[in-house]
């Protein structure tokens, strides 16, 4: 097991190295997917999340162990840009990587607990939830001053920011953070990055004005462009769910 931590905890190495490898038998679970599970550990007196990502296939584990870096490295290496860049994520704390030597293994990625008090995802299911609209403002203009420093997230989902009501507004962290770009981003780019964000058309209008405000951008051509973003998003995600039904289906 190779362990990497951020240099404000280094003294912590080797208790983050047992959090890796007695994943299975210690710390609560916090979510459990179908590819990826996270629980909770106490680090001293910090609560902490550990991801622990499935293992990959066989080309990956030829791709992780000598050609690419791994979800978990790419998760701490780009959490600590964020913050240098000033873009809010879960405080970086390592990152650990299991191999035979000749595969790769098991990783896992290890950041504080961030106590949110909603999601993205909260705004599109709770139509009550209090300020949402003002919610809604406040992380479309997060999002554009992530595109103004260059920030592509890739994966700029429902469920990948957490939201902190504080006393001065609202602050926004994102997670999952495995797939991420920095570069320019053009008009395209920057509108295409809300495609997977909600079906929902209310919301995409009023993120929609708020983006064309704050970037002096055409109201009705950046309204247009974001909503059939969505929708040709949405088509795809439910030809794909189709397809993988059918396939489902026949397997029987």
């Amino acid at each position: 097991m190779k362990v990497t931590v951020h240099k404000s905890v280094k003294n912590n190495l080797l208790k983050l190295k047992e959090f890796f490898l007695n994943f299975e038998q210690e710390g609560k679970i916090l979510a459990d997917g179908n590819r990826n599970q996270i629980k909770i550990f106490d680090l001293d007196d910090t609560q902490i999340t550990i991801k622990a990502f499935k293992v990959p296939n066989f080309v990956n584990k030829i791709a992780y162990q000598y050609f690419r870096k791994s979800k978990a490295q790419r998760s701490y290496e780009y959490a600590c840009k964020l913050l240098d860049l000033g873009i809010l994520t879960p405080f970086p704390i390592g990152y650990g990587i299991a191999s035979n030597g000749l595969l790769f293994g098991k990783s896992f990625y290890a950041c504080k607990l961030v106590n949110a008090d909603a999601t993205f995802r909260t705004l599109i299911n709770e139509e009550h939830f209090p300020d949402r609209i003002e919610i809604l403002k406040a992380f479309t203009r997060f999002t554009y001053e992530m595109h103004e420093k260059q920030i592509h997230f890739l994966d700029h989902s429902a469920g990948n920011t957490l939201i902190v009501i504080t006393e001065n507004g609202y602050e926004f962290y994102l997670v999952d953070l495995n797939r991420m770009e920095f570069k320019p981003l053009d008009f395209e780019t920057r509108i295409q990055n809300f495609a997977r964000l909600t079906p929902k058309k209310e919301m995409v209008d009023i993120m929609a004005e708020e983006y064309a405000r704050v970037g002096n951008y055409d109201m009705e051509q950046t309204k247009a462009a974001m909503w059939k973003a969505t929708e040709d998003f949405q088509n795809h995600f439910a030809k794909k769910q189709a397809f993988k039904k059918k396939v489902k289906f026949w397997k029987k």
